[in-house]
């Protein structure tokens, strides 16, 4: 692993995401830009610090002038369960006076080809670049059991060198398509934050940390913003098998 990674480790959930939010405070007050560009993910610990944005900080932070994006969406409508988009408009945006010109969603109901190269423009003509690729503010990425992150799969590490800022990937089990941001594009970002929780991402932490070899295999392992911090937020039990 990258030695200038951080690893921030905390006992529970609830204590990592808390630890995120703080920083997200801090970051967006710091900022003098007039529009701060963060990339969301899915998931169980997602919508636990969706929660405690929603309920503990919704008074703390600049929401008028973050711009939210996805960092990859399962192509489905807006209100399905599965949906990424529905799962921070339930616990984040319905608390919140967020102006909806400033929700820059994954259209999953849409063909997934072209609502990839439509994602992939919208995101050109809304962010900064440096060099070839957009630059976004900061990136939260969720890690999974087979050390994907987004929806860039072990079979497909191409994605990680991808020459577009968007492309079409399946899940491996379900065959289901999703939409992604490829590796270019994270690896541009300003900062990319991991959020992690659970004993279920022990064995893939361990080895993104301690066992070059074996995570040259994960997607994960490839997320090392060249211009930007990268710091990985987990719990112990995420953390229970770094050596």
């Amino acid at each position: 692993m990258n030695p200038s990674v951080e690893v921030k480790i905390f006992k529970t959930p609830k204590k990592v995401v808390k630890a995120l939010a703080k920083e997200l405070v801090n970051i967006t007050h710091k900022s003098d830009q007039e529009t701060f560009n963060i990339a969301l993910s899915g998931g169980k610990t997602p919508k636990l610090l969706f929660e405690t944005l929603a309920k503990k900080y919704f008074d703390l932070i600049p929401w008028d002038k973050i711009h939210f994006w996805w960092g990859d969406e399962r192509c489905v409508p807006p209100d399905n369960i599965e949906s990424n988009f529905n799962l921070a408009n339930l616990y984040l945006f319905s608390g919140l006076l967020v102006p909806e010109s400033n929700i820059h969603r994954i259209r999953g109901e849409e063909d997934p080809k072209k609502e990839a190269l439509r994602y992939g423009k919208e995101i050109d003509d809304h962010l900064n670049m440096r060099g070839d690729w957009p630059v976004f503010d900061l990136i939260i990425l969720g890690l999974g059991n087979d050390g994907h992150t987004a929806s860039i799969f072990p079979y497909h590490m191409e994605l990680i060198d991808y020459q577009k800022n968007c492309a079409v990937t399946k899940h491996p089990l379900t065959n289901r398509p999703r939409i992604t941001i490829t590796g270019n594009v994270l690896n541009n970002s300003n900062r990319v934050f991991f959020l992690v929780t659970g004993k279920n991402k022990a064995l893939r932490i361990a080895e993104i940390m301690n066992d070059d070899d074996a995570a040259k295999l994960l997607p994960a392992y490839y997320i090392q913003p060249e211009n930007g911090e990268l710091v990985w937020y987990i719990d112990e039990d995420a953390a229970s098998l770094i050596t």
